[in-house]
């Protein structure tokens, strides 16, 4: 018991503080490790992990024609559990395989024949580029689009949905896999629900995959709102803007509240003792001194509403799970948050 209890303590201590590497990156034993999920190998402590944004991989040089498409978007988010028997040799035989059933689920269950032109043309593509290091397997990119019976043959078809497969840093899951599982955590979707709908099932049912979405709490809220305001950024930034949803009223009630972003920048800068490390009781002052600010003028205490959303110029996310990447210097690091938040779920 005294060992137990010694344990706990230097695991409290670890929870305290969240440490970057030169290189952007958590000390690997600070990463998250946790019970299995289906794919995985048992074993591992609880190790506290680091919500924060690297650079761009040194491995490879990221092509922005290549990733613009998650730019200025808004992104639903999803957690997947590792995909059994996934091959990427086979992108254009899934392509087909998933067109067939959507067609098959639009007509209500009708049987269509695999290879036959239909109204819905599916892409899958593989994106090397965008992944946050060696371990992580590359990003899988499906794309539906649609072409009007009525257009010519010539015209361009119409992207209605796109749905992006990726890892960034997630070692925790890819290192702890079984064979024959192909681990992707996070599922990222654009375009109409009954879209997503049919690929998930299709998914599900082709790769023994699970698919759930994914919240996002209001104290990771609070870690993003204070990394994206302290960051450098090469051009003129928007407001850093907090959104708070008032509970127990009759009629819903939303705050809205707009910092300058030089003032959260200088805000932040004052509040973080050490460069490059980032700790619970520093995002927990800037809160503060945030909801200070705002008592001072609208006598509002802004600790007893929720936080449901933040913007800056580097992202925006909403509890819900919705996020828009806006920088294409930082949208790795963001991505690296919600790839940790995926795996935190899975497991």
């Amino acid at each position: 018991r005294e060992k137990q209890g010694l344990r706990r303590g230097k695991r409290e201590r670890k929870r305290r503080r969240r440490r970057l590497l030169p290189s952007g990156r958590p000390p690997q034993r600070w990463r998250r490790r946790r019970g299995p999920a289906r794919g995985l190998t048992g074993g591992g402590s609880n190790v506290f992990f680091l919500l924060f944004s690297p650079p761009p991989p040194p491995q490879e040089i990221v092509d922005p024609q290549k990733t613009a498409f998650l730019l200025r978007k808004a992104w639903t988010l999803y957690s997947v559990t590792p995909l059994y028997r996934f091959h990427r040799a086979r992108l254009r035989d899934y392509a087909r395989l998933l067109s067939a059933f959507i067609a098959a689920e639009k007509q209500k269950g009708l049987a269509v024949e695999v290879g036959v032109e239909l109204d819905i043309r599916v892409t899958v593509s593989s994106i090397a580029e965008l992944r946050g290091s060696e371990q992580d397997q590359p990003a899988v990119l499906v794309q539906l689009s649609s072409r009007s019976r009525a257009s010519s043959r010539s015209s361009e078809d119409k992207l209605v949905w796109s749905g992006c497969f990726c890892s960034v840093f997630g070692d925790d899951l890819s290192e702890n896999v079984l064979e024959g599982f192909t681990c992707l955590p996070l599922f990222l979707t654009h375009g109409a629900e009954s879209y997503t709908s049919m690929v998930g099932r299709w998914f599900q049912k082709t790769f023994d995959c699970c698919f759930r979405r994914l919240a996002i709490s209001p104290l990771n809220l609070s870690w993003m709102v204070a990394m994206w305001a302290g960051s450098k950024l090469d051009r003129a930034a928007s407001a850093v803007e907090l959104v708070f949803s008032v509970p127990r009223l009759l009629q819903p009630l939303d705050i809205s509240y707009a910092i300058h972003p030089e003032d959260a920048k200088e805000l932040w800068d004052t509040v973080q003792k050490t460069p490059g490390e980032i700790t619970q009781e520093e995002v927990d002052v800037f809160m503060d001194c945030l909801y200070s600010h705002f008592h001072r003028h609208f006598k509002i205490h802004l600790s007893a509403a929720k936080l449901v959303k933040v913007s800056t110029a580097v992202a925006s996310a909403h509890c819900d799970g919705i996020v828009k990447l806006l920088h294409s210097q930082y949208f790795l690091g963001v991505l690296m948050i919600l790839t940790e938040l995926a795996i935190s779920q899975i497991q």
